[in-house]
């Protein structure tokens, strides 16, 4: 799907509806990916039962408790059933190697850059998503009035692929509605905490179960309690999902649940709670070298990688619209990684090329949880658009060696994605990322324990009626900005007299 079509459905003022038997692969996955075999040791993997992956794990990690873990991997989230981590694959001068959690996401992208496991599945971790996490919503409201929609503001190709599943499996229309940021007159609102989309005719339709794939500060437009089942709901976003400031609270929480298991959610050092005024003295404390981020932000947006004077004087003469930053040991080349308590770790990165040059890469790893506990669903890399040298020249940018995202905002507000950094799990990509089956192994526990640390500070965060504590909240995240744009989500649910329809 081109630019200038997802720019459109976004631009769209109805929402679109998707029949039964609409899904084509070519529409929701990358060609590349139509036209890769996946790698063997990959597909292996994703074949390992929960209780061979715990038998690998606890006999390299003996002092794991494989009871513990197996309770992990069965665990059944209450409100986080889909998620994405960002992981790297970090080592010391010591070759001490671990993975560690960059940042998890709600509603991540991954199933359009997954090559298909089997030949006779086309729609692969489309519909094992959707029948694992979604429908059991709609079952447990069978009686329930109203249509099924898919809420998006950007990725069009995963959105409409997801559309096209659940009509598949419902044998409903679905509709596939735009809800982007700011927008004048988008075709979805809440009346009440009923979402309502508006349809190609203009009438408003009352919706029972939604699956969201809204990233971009959904709280400012999508209430925290709603009459329509929401996947995920937003408040996985505040708890965590979208909110690298709590997540990081979360996460220290559940590691302190963990110790006795041996189990650990592995992140970067990071502070939070942080000040403008205050960046630099903890650039400073880590050596000269840090990543500030704006907790709210996604995509690669907001994030600052910092080496040298420069780019710290620069970061400081940004203007942003929130109060508190979140501060994290910035993960380099051995001679200008950050010092953290641990010690100094670096990136492992890509096997070298026929050039000499080692990349960046990340590893996303999709899980989706249900009844029967967590699966994975994808995995993909990214590398940076730049090799890692040995030493950065002062007039060199770090985020090119060091970023790693591929979504890229265009000057009209839309996203694209540098696919041409995009390392496939198939035969050809994989052996360049430089892992194997026990990291794939490791980078799935670490996804599915941050998700559940953000399961369970989103169960601390609801009320018992499903609203938000918010006296809680803010002792978490007193962020002024953040607390009225989630009011302006709030107030998003009102009673509205319907609008008469559009011509």
């Amino acid at each position: 799907m081109d630019v200038t079509a997802s720019r459109a459905a976004l631009d769209s003022p109805h929402a679109s509806a998707v029949a039964p038997e609409s899904f084509e692969p070519r529409s929701h996955f990358y060609s590349r990916v139509l036209n890769a075999q996946i790698h063997p040791l990959v597909s292996f993997f994703l074949r390992l039962s929960n209780r061979r992956i715990v038998k690998r794990y606890c006999h390299l990690n003996p002092r794991v408790d494989p009871e513990y873990l197996t309770s992990v991997l069965s665990y059944t989230p209450k409100h986080f059933r889909w998620a994405g981590a960002d992981l790297f694959c970090t080592t010391t001068a010591a070759g001490n190697r671990r993975l560690v959690v960059i940042e998890t996401n709600s509603c991540p992208s991954g199933n359009k850059s997954m090559p298909i496991l089997s030949d006779d599945d086309e729609q692969a971790g489309y519909r094992k998503l959707i029948e694992t996490a979604f429908l059991p919503l709609i079952s447990k409201r069978k009686a329930a009035s109203g249509a099924l929609a898919v809420l998006f503001d950007k990725n069009y190709m995963e959105a409409s692929g997801y559309a096209a599943v659940i009509a598949d499996l419902t044998g409903e229309n679905v509709f596939l509605t735009p809800f982007p940021d700011k927008a004048e007159d988008p075709p979805a609102r809440f009346t009440d905490g009923l979402l309502e989309v508006r349809d190609a005719e203009g009438q408003w339709r009352p919706i029972r179960a939604a699956f969201r794939y809204v990233t971009q500060k959904p709280w400012n437009r999508i209430p925290i309690r709603t009459r329509t089942r929401v996947l995920n709901p937003v408040v996985t976003c505040l708890s965590g999902g979208r909110n690298k400031l709590v997540a990081m609270k979360a996460y220290e929480i559940y590691n302190a649940e963990l110790e006795a298991s041996g189990l650990q959610i592995r992140t970067p050092q990071t502070i939070g709670d942080v000040t403008k005024e205050e960046v630099p003295l903890w650039v400073q404390r880590f050596g000269g070298h840090a990543v500030v981020k704006v907790p709210y932000s996604n995509a690669g947006q907001g994030v600052f990688t910092i080496v040298n004077q420069r780019e710290l004087d620069r970061f400081m003469e940004m203007e942003d619209s929130y109060d508190r930053y979140v501060v994290q040991s910035l993960i380099g080349n051995y001679v200008w990684s950050s010092v953290e308590r641990a010690g100094r770790f670096y990136h492992v990165g890509t096997i070298p090329d026929r050039h000499g040059h080692i990349y960046v890469a990340d590893l996303r790893v999709m899980v989706c949880g249900g009844s029967n506990g967590f699966r994975p669903l994808a995995v993909y890399a990214r590398r940076s658009r730049k090799p890692l040298p040995a030493e950065l020249d002062d007039g060199q940018s770090s985020w090119d060696v060091l970023g790693t995202n591929l979504s890229e905002r265009q000057p009209d507000g839309s996203w694209a994605a540098s696919t041409d950094r995009l390392l496939l799990m198939d035969r050809r990509d994989f052996n360049t990322v430089g892992i194997g089956a026990d990291d794939l192994i490791e980078a799935y526990i670490q996804t599915v324990l941050a998700t559940i640390a953000i399961d369970k500070m989103t169960a601390t965060l609801l009320t018992q009626k499903g609203g938000l504590r918010r006296g809680l909240f803010r002792s978490l995240d007193d962020d002024p900005a953040l607390l009225e744009e989630i009011k302006r989500g709030a107030r998003g649910s009102k009673t509205v007299v319907p609008d008469a329809p559009r011509d």
